[in-house]
């Protein structure tokens, strides 16, 4: 019988958030880490049959897996985003079939959206939670002219991102060793050629970059499912 895997991705080093927070995922957000957020969402969802707890060293591990879902493997990340999800790839048992990947950073996804995401990628294979792009975004060139793009076709990629386990494989497997370099997944399953389906996210699901982000997500909290009270 095949399985469904979860990714959670906790091993960045948060630079820009400029010092004001030890580790972000691991920083009070409501009174509860900021991982803890997405680790109750996936639980609530009933999306997963494991969880790949992915952090910096064994110290933060330790901490995660005090919040993390089960049942849990822990799993050590690498310098790169791209390092982090290979060795969570190479760390699943050969019963997964389908795979999500999600930053932690972002710990205002929802329950429901989860659910939805697992029915598409069964059949689509590659689906990512996203976002349509509001502002009019331009490419700026050396010589210093604009060239506005077309809104309408723009999104801005969110996570979870899931896969069908075999594609996200070779997509990895392939930037490796043509030594691409990728900020998300679906980038690298770009280079399959493969499509890859959006989920339209109605709600916000800003991810902790700098320090006001956290202000935003107390925010958030307070008029939201996930509200402190």
């Amino acid at each position: 019988m095949s399985r469904t895997a979860v990714i959670l991705l906790a091993a960045g080093r948060g630079s820009r958030m400029g010092g004001s927070v030890a580790d972000k995922v691991l920083a009070p957000l409501g009174g509860k880490p900021v991982f803890s957020y997405s680790a109750a969402a996936f639980a609530a969802s009933g999306v997963a049959d494991l969880f790949v707890v992915v952090g910096r060293d064994q110290r933060q591990l330790l901490q995660l897996s005090a919040c993390a879902p089960t049942p849990a493997l822990l799993v050590r990340g690498g310098h790169e985003r791209q390092d982090s999800v290979s060795a969570a790839l190479a760390a699943l048992p050969p019963d997964i079939a389908f795979v999500f990947i999600h930053d932690c950073a972002r710990p205002l996804v929802r329950p429901e959206l989860l659910i939805a995401l697992l029915k598409i990628v069964r059949t689509e294979h590659a689906v990512v939670l996203a976002h349509r792009v509001t502002d009019t975004i331009k490419e700026h060139h050396a010589s210093g002219r604009l060239r506005t793009l077309p809104r309408d076709e723009l999104w801005a990629m969110e996570t979870p991102q899931v896969f069908a386990r075999d594609l996200i494989v070779r997509a990895y497997a392939r930037i490796k060793s043509e030594r691409h370099r990728v900020t998300d997944d679906a980038a690298a399953v770009e280079f399959l050629r493969h499509p890859v389906a959006l989920l339209e996210n109605p709600h916000p699901n800003p991810k902790l970059t700098t320090p006001t982000d956290l202000a935003w997500c107390e925010f958030l909290l307070d008029d939201g499912p996930n509200r402190k009270d």
